[in-house]
């Protein structure tokens, strides 16, 4: 993965401790790998989610996309930032299927990763997602 230089910035690591937190919430039953998300909305409102298994396997929500949606269910369409952290040391990084809901709200949107345990470091969904597919595409 990429990342931008420089280190994170105060709002950074605030986001990525929200996405440690939510790693608490998470209900990983089968894959016990926990992981947390967070999202920030242009006006600094925050989004959290976990994962959330199920015993058939295709009907399980990653952490980014349940922040994303609760932040849209509640009417925040312009998002500016998504920080996701794994537990104990294992690094989450967003899913192709994450990726690609993230890039729809926002095709440069920062991205923050973090293991639980490090301070996290930045890259952009244009990393990720290179040669993207959006609703200017339609």
């Amino acid at each position: 993965m990429t990342s931008s230089s420089g280190r994170l910035n105060p709002d950074d690591r605030d986001l990525l401790e929200q996405a440690r937190g939510a790693c608490d919430q998470s209900y990983s039953p089968y894959s016990d790998f926990a992981v947390g998300a967070a999202v920030r909305t242009s006006d600094g409102a925050v989004f959290t989610g976990t994962n959330v298994e199920n015993a058939s396997y295709g009907l399980s929500m990653c952490a980014e996309r349940t922040a994303i949606f609760k932040a849209v269910t509640e009417g925040h369409r312009d998002l500016e930032a998504l920080a996701v952290s794994g537990q104990d040391g294992t690094e989450a990084s967003p899913c192709g299927a994450c990726r690609q809901v993230i890039r729809e709200f926002n095709p440069s949107m920062t991205i923050l990763v973090s293991t639980g345990s490090d301070e996290g470091r930045r890259t952009t969904i244009e990393d990720l997602l290179p040669d993207s597919f959006g609703p200017e595409d339609l």
